[in-house]
């Protein structure tokens, strides 16, 4: 692996199959009653959030703990950016601390490579903008792998706002390098621009339809697991659907299309990266169905976060 986790394109298939493996062994850790490695003692680790988390900062933090790192957690109202310093004198300022990593959240895209020049420390993209997400989507593959095994040859489809989702964009890259066939669909409006060019390079398809993908209408088949993402209306300044109804009768998975999608294939698998907005992109019957592994992601995540940091910060050896 590189000194930095930037994007999913950093890693090769056997790097990601390499964290997964060392998250398999991380997972156990979870089950101990007392949850404590010794793997990164002596290691500090920042957690530097512009944006609000729930489920990533808390996962690299208890990762951290559980690897006997020292984790501090700053946010972007806490840091002195909130009284006008730039980004690059924050992270600067940090660095000259020796701090060992640097865990980053930010709304502008780009902006972890460009903390990446500026520092010493490992950087970790925690989700930059729209842009990407890798741990996110190791964490998904993770968590997909465990219920159906296998990914290469494997039908999966992200549906939803794909415009505004950094998620959807390090799962493509993920997924294609474990050999798993990706059809994304999303309305028209919330298609990101060139992403035909984009489909074309990396072996992905496309769709305006999600029934029809459902029901097995697709290049590769019938799906094996549905990634739905959530509409992120905070991000939206226009009007990219009329009304949250019409978006859920288009491109929600209700319960109307769960019970047709598990007639076909009883064992599909329900994935959402969350937050989720229950009753639009996803009927809350389904995202707690038995075919959900929404909890089972969230417990990968500090597995695959502990993996994460120990090839980062703790050497080959």
């Amino acid at each position: 692996m590189n000194r930095h986790l930037l994007s999913s394109a950093d890693l090769t298939r056997d790097d990601v199959e390499t964290i997964l493996a060392t998250a398999e062994q991380m997972h156990d850790v979870q089950k101990r009653d007392v949850k404590k490695i010794p793997t990164l003692r002596g290691r500090t680790i920042i957690n530097l959030f512009f944006e609000d988390s729930t489920r990533t900062r808390s996962s690299f933090e208890i990762a951290g703990k559980w690897m006997s790192a020292d984790t501090i957690n700053i946010t972007g109202k806490g840091s002195s950016t909130s009284k006008g310093e730039s980004l690059r004198d924050t992270v600067r300022t940090i660095d000259a601390m020796s701090v060992d990593a640097l865990v980053i959240r930010h709304p502008a895209s780009g902006a972890c490579q460009q903390v990446a020049q500026w520092v010493d420390a490992s950087v970790i993209n925690a989700g930059d903008g729209t842009h990407e997400h890798p741990t996110q989507a190791l964490l998904d593959a993770y968590a997909l792998r465990n219920r159906i095994g296998d990914l290469d040859g494997r039908h999966v489809a992200i549906v939803g706002d794909l415009t505004h989702s950094r998620v959807f964009r390090s799962n493509v890259i993920t997924l294609g390098r474990l050999g798993a066939h990706v059809t994304v669909v999303a309305p028209p409006t919330l298609m990101p621009s060139g992403i035909a060019d984009w489909a074309k390079t990396d072996g992905f398809a496309t769709s305006w339809d999600l029934d029809e993908i459902l029901e097995g209408g697709a290049t590769h088949g019938p799906v094996d697991a549905v990634m739905m993402l959530r509409v992120q209306r905070e991000r939206m300044s226009g009007g990219y659907f009329p009304t949250p109804r019409e978006y859920t009768v288009t491109y929600g998975l209700t319960r109307d299309r769960m019970r047709r999608l598990t007639g076909t294939n009883p064992d599909v698998v329900v994935l959402h990266p969350g937050p989720m907005n229950r009753g639009l992109e996803i009927a809350a019957d389904v995202a707690d169905s038995p075919n959900s592994v929404v909890l089972d992601q969230v417990s990968a995540g500090v597995a695959v976060r502990m993996a994460v940091l120990y090839h980062l910060l703790s050497g080959e050896a």
